[in-house]
């Protein structure tokens, strides 16, 4: 039986968003966590999307 709860999101995925977002767009810490996740996801594909572009 499923009793319930809160699932959590992996800390250390949450941390490496973080540490992406913090070192590539200087925001602070509170903006970034103010974040939702998908919107989290969706800032550190686009910098690794810019980065890819100025690799080559």
């Amino acid at each position: 039986m499923f009793s319930g709860g809160v699932v959590s999101y992996p800390s250390e995925q949450m941390h490496e968003e973080v540490a992406c977002i913090a070192y590539h767009f200087h925001w602070s810490l509170t903006d970034i966590l103010n974040l939702e996740h998908e919107s989290r996801r969706r800032w550190v594909a686009e910098i690794d999307k810019i980065k890819q572009q100025h690799s080559t």
